[in-house]
């Protein structure tokens, strides 16, 4: 697992979304908007089997403005569960445009129930349990994150600047 600090001190609400539509977007970034709110999220990337396998297992604790991000070679239908994990978690869902699909509240640590996502999730992001209710990410937020393909995205990070 590949931890990439984005050199955030923690959960960013930016009150203008227009200072955040012009940040560059970075591999481990997270930014989420919808009607009334956005958020910033430093996030280790998760990307093949191993790495997806073990997610959050055994951490006792994960910071505010942190998260895992599970992402996927093509949009699938994928299923969580708790097992060896020991904080609860939310878990976004997000189709390939970066939309919010659904949001699993609240995940109980050890659980084993499976926990299904749409047939379409490319990606998934965890976060600390309850936040997403808190802050009003649901289904319909999008997501800005360069892994996202630029021409199908639903909120497109910036062409890259062109170094002469």
């Amino acid at each position: 697992m590949r931890f990439m600090r984005a050199g955030l001190a923690g959960l960013v609400l930016c009150g203008a979304l227009a200072g955040m539509a012009r940040a560059e977007c970075d591999e481990a970034v997270a930014d989420l908007r919808w009607d009334g709110g956005q958020a910033r999220f430093a996030v280790e990337i998760a990307d093949d089997a191993e790495e997806r396998a073990h997610g959050l297992m055994a951490r006792e604790s994960l910071p505010v403005g942190a998260g895992m991000l599970f992402i996927y070679d093509h949009a699938q239908p994928v299923s969580f569960w708790m097992k060896n994990t020991l904080i609860p978690l939310d878990m976004i869902f997000l189709d390939a445009a970066g939309t919010v699909t659904a949001v699993h509240p609240e995940a109980k640590p050890g659980d084993l129930t499976p926990i299904p996502g749409p047939d379409n999730t490319l990606m998934v992001l965890e976060i600390n349990g309850g936040l997403a209710a808190r802050l009003g990410i649901a289904p319909g937020a999008e997501m800005r994150h360069p892994r996202i393909d630029r021409d199908g995205a639903a909120w497109r990070c910036p062409r890259p600047k062109i170094q002469p």
